[in-house]
């Protein structure tokens, strides 16, 4: 079932109610509204000034409900997780603890070659020639040695963006739209990767010691380009500045459509059917990892 995302930017108080997750207005308690939990999939809280209660945050974990909290700037700053939402957790992690670097190097190669192809995909989209892509996502090698993946983000965000542009997630404007939009999917990757009885903190290929969720940020990696085509229509429109009505486009990645082999679903439940393969990948009853297609 597609889980709604509710994000709250206006002071709130937050509660919990025979199930139910409480909304009401600070300035105005009394008028309050309800929504069921078992409905809801992320909850982002934006505002600083939103009251929330424990009994909410235990219910909202017990129902595999990512909470992100926002920083004063408005951007996702921490997660919290279920830490029992999968009944063949301890299975599963004694599993993904004895991955070998043989496994982890071939899961990679996988996730880069499809990363690769869904920018070029996505370059194709947008009139750009996405074939300038193709010898980065041919034939990568085990573990991506030759650093193919690095290589192909700089000529493709040059395609995307224009020569001038450079990835850098301190300057503003598009790089601030990208890394809210990224901070968006990364969280939902964390969620899916939790749902399926999978640790977060232990990687397949990013493994900086300061990552609390390095396996999250190798998962997303071929789902990123659905996150910049919505940035590119943002620019399109002269959309550049993350405000209430740009962050409503970035979250909307969440229901955009994805595609595995000829199955169509929406992004969020596609992180579930990629965290539900490495599972099998870790026990090996699979060998690849079902990740999407860019349309």
């Amino acid at each position: 079932m597609l889980k709604r995302t509710l994000v709250f930017t206006n002071p709130m108080i937050l509660s919990l109610r025979n199930q139910q997750l409480v909304i009401a207005y600070k300035d105005s308690p009394d008028d309050k509204q309800t929504a069921p939990i078992e409905d809801v999939g992320v909850v982002l809280l934006e505002n600083q000034q939103t009251s929330i209660t424990l009994p909410l945050l235990n219910a909202l974990a017990e129902n595999d409900v990512q909470v992100v909290i926002c920083n004063s700037k408005g951007m996702p700053n921490a997660i919290i997780q279920s830490m029992n939402s999968n009944n063949l957790q301890g299975e599963t992690l004694r599993n993904q603890i004895a991955c070998g670097e043989v496994l982890k190097k071939q899961l990679w190669k996988q996730i880069v070659e499809y990363k690769i192809k869904n920018q070029a995909s996505l370059l194709n989209g947008i009139g750009e020639n996405g074939s300038v892509l193709k010898p980065y996502y041919t034939n990568v090698r085990s573990g991506d040695i030759d650093n193919r993946e690095g290589i192909a983000a700089r000529i493709y965000f040059q395609h995307l963006f224009g020569d001038c542009f450079i990835r850098d997630r301190d300057e503003p404007g598009i790089n601030t739209l990208l890394n809210y939009g990224y901070s968006i999917l990364r969280a939902a990757t964390c969620r899916a990767i939790v749902s399926s009885g999978l640790l977060p903190a232990i990687g397949i290929h990013h493994h900086n010691r300061s990552n609390v969720y390095p396996l999250a940020d190798d998962l997303m990696e071929p789902y990123r380009p659905f996150v910049d085509g919505i940035v590119y229509d943002l620019v399109l429109r002269g959309a550049v500045e993350l405000n209430k009505s740009t962050k409503s486009d970035l979250i909307s990645v969440l229901y955009t459509d994805t595609m595995f082999d000829k199955v169509k679903r929406p992004l969020s439940i596609g992180l579930s059917m990629t965290t539900a393969s490495v599972v099998k990948c870790l026990s090996k009853e699979l060998n690849t990892i079902s990740l999407p297609i860019f349309p």
